[in-house]
């Protein structure tokens, strides 16, 4: 049996909760194309940003430590990939558009930069004057202009609710691009709130593990921290025997587990509250919907804060991210001081966007080892 675009539409209309954002309701695209026989908006919005360039080029990106420096570390793409695991998990739970969820994921890191956050830090600096440079808001930038695969528009011409929770994703408390004259919007939908927190729960564990098994971090420093503690005592309980790793790995994974629980039933008590019937009125709420309970919420800040006074800013870590962003600043200079560099197709933008978010543009696109070579091209070879 082929199942239809509008078979799959009515289901959600029939099985998702009414605050759920379904993709029949969806606000469109910028550039209206004739809706698609078997795949839904959010559907054919996730295949979209999988076959893009920019989510190709996350599996060479840094997520804390620089590519290629362990096998098992994290990239920006096992990161994504983990964030949208993560939202789809939540949004099944609570009766939402688990498509949406998992679409909004799968892009919210589509614009970070090499070098991950020391890189991002470094061409915002670069840019002072410009615009500055926050990843977020390029992700937005990547999928309404950068990427060329369509020959009527720029961009992916993604749907209105994908662009909202990307736009939510940089600014949380700013009220996105109204669709229409009139609309007053305070948050996004609850799947775009998902892929938000979900981000959050998936890099403060994961940077854990990496930590730990790059021998960064002790299991003696987080003894303290509430947030590894209980995890931790119950694994032990459960588990006496396990040692190194396999402890580290398992903790990390009940961490986890913990966390989706709390977030899945905190949301589900505020939602109740609020009273919502449909996505909009999502919208109008004062706050977001999708939260940790209190004592969770303070357990993460503390490990917030400890993660960077002790990982991100780790000597091992801050020296090589360092190095590199000085390698990224030389060529930004000498795209700067010669803008035939660039290439044709790039260089066109010039007149447009201007010579440093052109320039800013093509070097966020670099994955760490493209970076890394073309430092060695414009240099090296000149030496």
């Amino acid at each position: 049996m082929i199942r239809t675009r509008a078979e799959k539409e009515e289901l959600e209309q029939r099985t998702l909760a009414s605050y759920a954002q379904k993709a029949g309701a969806s606000a469109g695209r910028a550039h209206p194309e004739p809706a698609h026989p078997h795949r839904t908006a959010y559907e054919r919005d996730r295949a979209r940003i999988i076959h893009s360039r920019a989510f190709r080029r996350l599996e060479y990106k840094t997520q804390v430590f620089l590519n290629g420096t362990g096998d098992h570390l994290r990239t920006r793409l096992t990161h994504t990939i983990e964030v949208a695991s993560i939202s789809r998990t939540i949004a099944r739970a609570l009766g939402l558009n688990e498509d949406l969820a998992e679409t909004i994921a799968l892009a919210h890191d589509l614009g970070h930069s090499p070098f991950g956050h020391s890189g991002e830090e470094m061409l915002d600096g670069l840019m002072r004057g410009h615009g500055g440079f926050e990843h977020n808001t390029q992700s937005l930038r990547i999928v309404e202009l950068i990427e060329q695969k369509y020959p009527r528009f720029p961009g992916l011409n993604l749907s209105w609710e994908v662009r909202e929770g990307l736009h939510k994703h940089a600014k949380f408390y700013d009220p996105p691009t109204a669709r229409a004259e009139g609309d007053t919007f305070h948050n996004p939908s609850l799947e775009a709130q998902i892929a938000n927190l979900a981000d959050e729960i998936t890099y403060y564990s994961h940077d854990l593990d990496d930590g730990l098994d790059f021998h960064l971090i002790t299991p003696e420093q987080l003894a303290e921290q509430a947030a590894w503690h209980q995890s931790y005592e119950e694994v032990r309980g459960h588990f006496p025997d396990l040692t190194g790793r396999e402890l580290h790995g398992y903790v990390i994974r009940c961490i986890i587990d913990r966390q989706v629980q709390d977030v899945i039933a905190t949301s589900a008590g505020l939602i109740e509250a609020a009273g919502v019937q449909s996505a909009d009125e999502v919208r109008r709420q004062p706050g977001p919907l999708i939260r940790y309970s209190e004592p969770l919420l303070l357990a993460n800040r503390a490990l917030r804060k400890f993660l960077y006074a002790n990982l991100y800013y780790h000597p091992r870590v801050a020296e090589a991210n360092q190095r590199a962003c000085g390698l990224l600043r030389d060529v930004f200079e000498a795209y700067l001081a010669k803008p035939a560099l660039l290439g044709d197709s790039t260089a066109r933008r010039v007149a447009s966007d201007g010579l440093q978010r052109t320039v800013c543009d093509y070097l966020s696109g670099m994955t760490d080892r493209y970076l890394l070579e073309e430092h060695a091209r414009l240099f090296l070879t000149a030496a």
